[in-house]
């Protein structure tokens, strides 16, 4: 099994922080981990107040590439939900990373 993981960084529009959270929480953390291939998630804040937040999904799965393909073809399907409080003026990040090692 391939293992890696999906690194997506995001902005938030401070006004709407509490229904951002909310969303990512309650919906797309879910929604992301069912599809297969998208075992976990851990979400991290930014130290600075106008830093990015991160998400990482670990993917165990056949190959990368597999997931990321079910996650693109999800995107494009028109089921995953809208995203909520995201601050749309900034760009964000989608990269996908295979494991090359592991320590200990």
């Amino acid at each position: 099994m391939a293992k890696g993981i999906l690194y997506v960084e995001t902005h938030v529009d401070p006004a709407e922080a509490e229904a951002y959270h909310d969303w990512y929480n309650r919906e797309h953390l879910t929604e992301v981990c069912n599809l297969e291939g998208f075992v976990a998630a851990r979400r991290f804040e930014p130290l600075e107040e106008d830093g990015s937040f991160v998400a990482i999904y670990e993917i165990d799965a056949d190959s990368v590439e597999q997931a990321k393909d079910a996650l693109f073809a999800f995107m494009k399907s028109g089921d995953m939900s809208t995203p909520v409080g995201m601050d749309v003026t900034k760009p964000f990040v989608i990269k996908f990373f295979r494991e090359i090692t592991t320590h200990p």
